[in-house]
């Protein structure tokens, strides 16, 4: 077993199946005590069943790691706590949050409920805010106590948050606010020794497989592998990476990038009469660099 990352006490939202299980097993066999959190949900966030995070947790037992089990629902503020508190309790501090759990609850915007809509959000965006802020106020309360912190917030927005996919105006926009939000608390915490950064992954997982158009070969499965996504978080979450904040990662098995995020473009004086923009406008669209694509490069695009 490595200890790139011994003693290092983890949490894992999200780590009963796919990228948050491969993130709990690497952490582990790098040394780090991993509390395997999982609702156990069905993919749109129905339901709740402990068994995956355990299997998980015994998986790393036998490979001689340390893990516990969690199934606290992490859109919720009080039982967020809790499994803060767990990990705490359980091993005497907390180093590192990964927040990975999510649902999907695809759908055009014209034809989606309010409770599809709802649900997204809270999973994913409260479900951030929720654990971060209890961890953060632990690191900072340690920190104030005069105890030196190293500790970490990783948290995951997607491809279709930052740039746009169409049929998941919920999703995309719990995706974006979460890299806002990254970028904003690493600017906030770290005065207190905590960097927050945050993982936008590409992989065939239960959230995705039946949205690959045509047959998915085992070479496909290979190359979008959640496996790939695990190594730039387990560096994230070691002691290595104290000098790195505020940053996007993609990572998948065809790419690791940093996504850099909005600057401001062609820009001119203010006008006051509306009823001469139009050419104003449209020629600074004509200078703009287009909207990325979803696979991060520029694409055609009009004013619309």
């Amino acid at each position: 077993m490595s200890t790139f990352c011994e003693d290092r006490v983890c949490i894992v939202t999200g780590a009963g199946r796919g990228i948050g299980k491969e993130y709990a097993l690497m952490l582990a066999a790098h040394g780090a005590k991993v509390v395997v959190n999982d609702l156990g949900g069905a993919r749109d966030g129905v339901g709740s069943d402990l068994g995956p995070a355990d299997e998980v947790v015994q998986e790393i037992k036998a490979a001689g790691g340390e893990a516990v089990a969690n199934g606290s629902d992490v859109s919720d503020f009080a039982s967020a706590k809790q499994m803060i508190d767990q990990a705490i309790e359980t091993y005497g501090q907390l180093d590192v949050l990964v927040n990975n759990a999510g649902i999907l609850r695809d759908r055009m915007l014209v034809n989606m409920e309010e409770s599809e809509w709802d649900a997204v959000i809270q999973v994913h965006l409260k479900g951030t805010f929720a654990p971060a802020h209890h961890a953060a106020a632990y690191w900072r309360n340690q920190s104030k106590a005069g105890t030196p912190i190293d500790a970490r917030l990783i948290n995951t927005t997607s491809v279709s948050g930052i740039y746009g996919n169409a049929g998941q105006t919920n999703y995309g926009a719990a995706k974006a606010g979460i890299a806002a939000f990254s970028v904003i608390a690493s600017r906030e915490l770290k005065r207190y020794g905590i960097t927050v950064n945050c993982i936008a992954p590409g992989a065939l997982t239960r959230l995705t497989e039946d949205l690959q158009p045509g047959e998915i070969t085992d070479e496909m499965r290979e190359r979008q592998s959640p496996r790939w996504i695990a190594p730039i978080v387990t560096w994230l979450a070691s002691r290595e990476s104290s000098d790195v904040t505020g940053r996007v990662f993609e990572a998948s098995g065809g790419v690791l990038a940093i996504a850099e995020g909005w600057h401001r473009g062609p820009r001119v004086d203010p006008v006051e009469d509306p009823t001469t923009l139009g050419p104003i406008v449209r020629d600074m669209v004509k200078q703009a660099r287009l909207n990325a694509g979803m696979n991060g490069e520029d694409q055609d695009g009009g004013l619309g």
